[in-house]
């Protein structure tokens, strides 16, 4: 079982041969303060450090998309007649015969009308418009994205991407730019998916966690913040990673606990998830009819 904040700051003081505290969260003394602040930091930077297994997620979530119909004067910005905006947002791009590619909500006015990003073409009353969500917020804990994990579990497809800055503009902007595939890229802090949809598909990707410590009650957090709050990183490593920076704000020498942090930290990448065997003389694998899955009787039936 993890150590909590307190017994791992008990343990560095310890070790350092610093006054050992009975509680770590809103401790007057300097020293308990910088072992905190340094065993955060250790924390932060840990989490850059690798792909550990106990920060990997998987992220899923339905795209949204509203069918609705509603009204618009050539040359105008606003879309009237709508018979809700609930759910609305400006994450929302607009299609229909009025509008050009790449128009968004810019903002939802009241219960029946949205201003938008580009000009009407054409008066329209009461026509078809779809509302297809295309921006989504990231997780809330969310560090870095897994590459090739990310996929169309409706139709069973990889989703395409990351795309460029100069790809994505093209698709957004070119007359022959959609497809069966979905494209998606990461801009502004979402996630972001292209074409714009009107069916609900089940999306998902794996990413990386910041939140390397965890509550009494369970919360994922970025740091230390109360005497029971537990890290999923490994403990040793913690204090072996507190005491190296202890020693270098301090200006001491610190060839031992380098050595010593770098040792376990190599042990501890190395046990943190399995690994593939691999061969000298790989063999492709016999994905379609072969030997090993032909009948032995009923040929030509």
């Amino acid at each position: 079982m993890s150590q909590s904040m307190l017994q791992l700051v008990q343990q560095v003081t310890a070790e350092l041969n610093l006054a050992v505290p009975t509680y770590v969260a809103g401790n007057p003394s300097q020293d308990v303060q910088q072992v905190l602040a340094l065993m955060n930091a250790a924390g932060y930077e840990l989490t850059k450090e690798y792909d550990w297994q106990a920060l990997e997620k998987e992220y899923r979530f339905y795209t949204n998309y509203v069918n609705t119909v509603g009204s618009c004067v050539q040359n105008g910005y606003v879309i009237s007649g709508i018979p809700t905006t609930a759910g609305l947002s400006t994450n929302y791009m607009v299609t229909g015969n009025s509008f050009p590619q790449d128009t968004y909500i810019t903002s939802v006015d009241s219960n029946t009308q949205v201003t938008v990003s580009q000009k009407c073409s054409a008066t329209q009353v009461q026509q078809s418009v779809l509302f297809s969500q295309t921006i989504y917020p990231l997780p809330t804990d969310y560090e870095t994205i897994t590459d090739r994990t990310h996929w169309d579990k409706s139709k069973h497809w990889e989703m395409l991407g990351p795309e460029d800055a100069q790809q994505w503009q093209w698709l957004k902007s070119g007359y022959i730019s959609t497809g069966p595939r979905i494209r998606w890229r990461i801009l502004g802090g979402t996630f972001q998916t292209w074409p714009p949809m009107n069916t609900s598909e089940y999306l998902g990707f794996e990413y990386r966690s910041n939140g390397w410590a965890i509550s009494a009650s369970g919360a994922v957090q970025q740091y230390f913040m109360a005497d029971t709050d537990t890290t999923l990183f490994d403990d040793r490593l913690m204090v072996l990673y507190t005491k190296l920076k202890y020693f270098q704000v301090k200006s001491f020498d610190t060839t031992a606990l380098t050595q010593d942090y770098m040792r376990y930290l190599s042990i501890v990448k190395a046990n943190d998830k399995g690994s593939p065997n691999l061969s000298f003389s790989p063999q492709p694998s016999k994905v379609l009819i072969g030997y090993a899955n032909i009948p032995d009787t009923g040929y030509g039936s």
